[in-house]
């Protein structure tokens, strides 16, 4: 017997899909806590030179179409993936 650790193979069709799909899972993560990054911003109260309500809202879209284009980006690398695995490789 050997000592190294039973170790599935995995193909690398197979692995790359699903790297894929976990980055996709991260996607609302990453889109959550830059949609929370207005909240770190000064107020008027604070004294300091604060961020018009403006600058906010476009913020707001910029990171909203910014995830909009990184979702289509992924269901194209997910298709073009599965297109690949239907046609047994490469």
């Amino acid at each position: 017997m050997s000592d190294r650790p039973n170790i599935p193979f995995l193909e690398r069709q197979s692995y790359r899909r699903r790297r894929l799909i976990d980055t996709i899972r991260m996607v609302p993560v990453v889109g959550a806590v830059l949609w929370a990054v207005p909240l770190l911003w000064p107020t008027p109260e604070d004294g300091a030179g604060s961020v018009a309500s403006s600058d906010a809202i476009i913020y707001i879209f910029l990171v909203w179409f910014a995830l909009v284009l990184l979702g289509a980006w992924f269901a194209f690398l997910m298709k073009r993936s599965d297109a690949q695995e239907e046609g047994g490789g490469r």
